[in-house]
């Protein structure tokens, strides 16, 4: 019987540490404070703009559109449950009494790091949600002083410093530059994006922030947007068929982000920053899809066109619209979790599932999880 139990024992080890259990991480941070684009936001745009979404968006998870632009969760929706802390409602959206007493999300679709101009999606630029939290900080402490009745609504005053502040923006930075710009263009750009980007995490910092969260940007090349608009041509396309010089420019931005947070990290010494390879999350996954159990890497679940990429920009997920004389309707696909990509621009659930899967790894993080993070792992199995 020992030696029964001792070899269960040890095939349970090597299973945990084979196939480690997201479910099974908790993060010891009492709020979350997000700050991004469409990769995070759970109602922003959504919430200023109206309903722009339709179904099939949300139909995975919330059997209705939930202001994601997505069939279901996010990956910041799995990496919430991870932390045993409830999804982030949107900074606007106000209607029903929402909770902000685990953290707030000021994400908005389309946000870029620079300001907005008149042609963006989104005027929530990142310096907009950073003035946006601290207005949402300094009312929130005005409503504390008055008494406790929306305490369990409003985060406790200690929480601005001991929470956890999460950034995933900069894609539309890119993505958006391409169409008027060269690659060197959009390239000797990126110094300027960053520039803005550290004026905004400075902010927080003086508002009391300490601990940071941050998201490289993903491949913008294996996008269908992107490769229906810049991969006409065949030579532009690399092996994975993802647009080379999209792909170039993320990696570029990438590595000058993550020297970002190393100088940041020096000059503030009671500052944590987690910096996160969401890139290579992305690119393993569109470069092995179908190991992982996937049948499209690029396609679009949800779109218009049909194969290869069953994509058009003249019609979003669930929209019905009159092109070339015809009365044409964006329809899901039968199942999404075969699909990488939920919309041409976004990834599906079953990819934000996989992509926080591998984030709780740690082996993607600089520094990697460790007893020294600014938070502690703890594993139930």
């Amino acid at each position: 019987m020992a030696s029964t139990n001792t070899f269960l024992l040890q095939i349970t080890t090597l299973f945990c540490l084979l196939f480690p259990v997201a479910n099974s991480v908790v993060f010891n941070y009492p709020a979350v404070f997000n700050f991004g684009d469409s990769n995070s936001d759970t109602g922003e745009l959504v919430a200023a703009l109206g309903d722009i979404l339709d179904l099939p968006n949300g139909q995975t998870y919330f059997k209705t559109p939930s202001g994601r632009f997505c069939d279901g969760r996010l990956t910041i929706d799995f990496l919430m449950d991870a932390m045993d802390l409830p999804f982030l409602n949107a900074y606007l959206d106000s209607i029903g009494l929402p909770s902000f007493h685990k953290g707030c999300n000021f994400a908005a679709a389309g946000s870029t790091i620079q300001p907005a101009t008149a042609q963006s999606v989104s005027p929530f630029s990142f310096g907009v949600q950073v003035a946006q939290f601290v207005r949402f900080k300094a009312r929130v402490l005005e409503l504390l002083a008055k008494g406790k009745r929306l305490d369990k609504y409003l985060p406790a005053q200690d929480y601005f410093q001991k929470a956890l502040y999460m950034f995933d923006i900069g894609q539309n930075d890119l993505a958006g530059a391409f169409y008027s710009k060269t690659l060197d263009q959009v390239l000797a750009s990126i110094p300027t994006i960053l520039i803005e980007f550290e004026t905004g995490i400075k902010a927080l910092y003086d508002q009391g922030a300490r601990n940071f969260w941050i998201h490289n940007t993903g491949p913008l090349g294996c996008l269908a947007q992107n490769v229906a608009k810049f991969g006409t041509d065949a030579s532009s396309l690399d092996e994975q068929g993802c647009v080379r010089k999209h792909n170039q420019a993320a990696k570029i931005f990438n590595l000058q982000l993550h020297a970002l947070t190393k100088k940041l990290q020096g000059l503030y010494t009671d500052l944590n920053f987690t910096y996160v390879d969401i890139y290579t999350i992305k690119s393993n996954l569109i470069a092995n899809y179908s190991k992982l159990g996937f049948e499209q890497p690029i396609m679009a679940c949800c779109g218009f066109g049909g194969p290869p990429l069953n994509y058009d920009s003249r019609i979003s997920c669930g929209k019905t619209k009159v092109i070339n004389g015809a009365t044409v309707t964006a329809k899901g696909c039968n199942d999404s979790s075969e699909y990488v990509n939920w919309d041409g621009i976004h990834y599906s659930e079953a990819a934000n599932q996989y992509v926080s899967s591998q984030i709780l790894t740690g082996k993607y993080s600089d520094p990697p999880f460790s007893d020294k993070m600014p938070f502690l792992l703890s594993l139930k199995f």
